[in-house]
């Protein structure tokens, strides 16, 4: 059965490459506790989510935990991989000095989802899964921001953006807006049964998500159904990786532009596939460099409600590996919560 587990000290530092004279990271975040609660082996079962009280008792404001599966990716006929990033992402974030510049006691590792999985399942199987990994993330979601908190999730498959949308949106009782720094549009019809193709349009559709916005958009990995849908919905709003290219504009420029008229309850999504030369199901020679993406995080200055990274893989199942895809994950990471110190 699908579960959470959550982490204790002792799973932190194993994680933690100590040496004396300097502090890592790792040994300074906090993990969650609570008295009130007596979880056999510290994991939660399908549906239940940590105490929201207890969680308003510990200083962090950042929240991380990790979805590693790749099962909403199969569902769209993508390459399987997606599941490999959490744990390297994990291992180089912890490991990162502690110092002046970014310090560990704001951050709660909370731990990672156990999702059972089925290498032969068929499509229509694996999109039923999906379903019940909404299921078990969003209340978990909810938990952590109805405390006052900022998830932070390394995923996974972009399937994830719909539980994390309704999470927070049920969690503040109102629609939220969200930034999608992504080469697809990820607006499929979710009638066909959900995959990571379709998790923006069933969070339109379920009135979770008002605001959309994508940016780095290809104009050659969009079909005409969801050009539609773009073309006859207001509140989806797109910038073309093309254009960008075309006219030289200026990526921060350009954010700011499409964020006009969002409102300040606002997530944000970085699909990795959208960075040039970072391995995922969707990998591509032609898109934003790691530090394009790095300088908007530290320039946007904006308070997000939420960060989701998804779609990297440190290994796929064809056998491609990327041996730093957890060192560029930990690097925005780390770059998002300096931001919010400047915001």
């Amino acid at each position: 059965m699908p579960s959470f587990r959550i982490f204790s000290q002792s799973d932190i530092l194993s994680l933690v490459d100590q040496r004396i004279g300097e502090t890592k990271i790792g040994e300074k975040v906090a993990v969650y506790h609570s008295p009130d609660e007596k979880i056999g082996h510290n994991t939660l079962p399908l549906g239940k989510a940590i105490s929201i009280n207890a969680l308003k008792q510990h200083t962090a404001k950042f929240v991380l935990l990790g979805i590693p599966e790749d099962i909403g990716v199969r569902a769209n006929y993508g390459i399987g991989g997606a599941k490999t990033a959490w744990q390297p992402a994990l291992k180089c974030l912890l490991n990162m000095q502690q110092n002046t510049f970014f310090k560990g006691e704001n951050i709660l590792v909370l731990g990672e989802f156990n999702i059972p999985d089925d290498d032969s399942a068929t499509v229509e199987n694996l999109r039923l899964m999906v379903s019940q990994i909404d299921d078990l993330v969003y209340p978990m979601i909810h938990a952590i921001v109805a405390a006052g908190k900022i998830p932070i999730v390394i995923g996974g498959g972009h399937n994830n953006c719909y539980p994390i949308i309704k999470g927070t949106s049920l969690a503040i009782n109102a629609k939220i807006d969200v930034l999608n720094i992504d080469a697809h549009a990820d607006l499929r019809n979710p009638e066909e049964g959900r995959h990571s193709g379709n998790g923006f349009s069933a969070a339109i559709a379920h009135q979770f998500l008002d605001q959309y916005r994508i940016l780095g958009l290809k104009q050659n990995y969009i079909n005409q159904a969801q050009l539609d849908f773009i073309s006859h919905h207001d509140n989806v709003k797109a910038f073309y990786l093309d254009d960008i290219l075309a006219y030289q504009q200026d990526l921060r420029v350009t954010a700011e532009i499409l964020l006009n008229r969002t409102k300040s309850a606002l997530g944000l999504e970085i699909d990795l596939d959208s960075v040039t030369g970072a391995l995922s199901s969707a990998s591509t020679p032609s898109g934003f460099t790691l530090n394009e993406v790095r300088q908007l995080l530290l320039q946007l200055q904006r308070k997000f409600k939420y960060l989701h990274i998804c779609e990297g893989a440190y290994q796929l199942a064809n056998g491609q590996t990327d041996h730093n895809m957890g060192k560029k994950i930990a690097l925005l990471v780390s770059d998002f919560i300096k931001s919010h110190q400047l915001a």
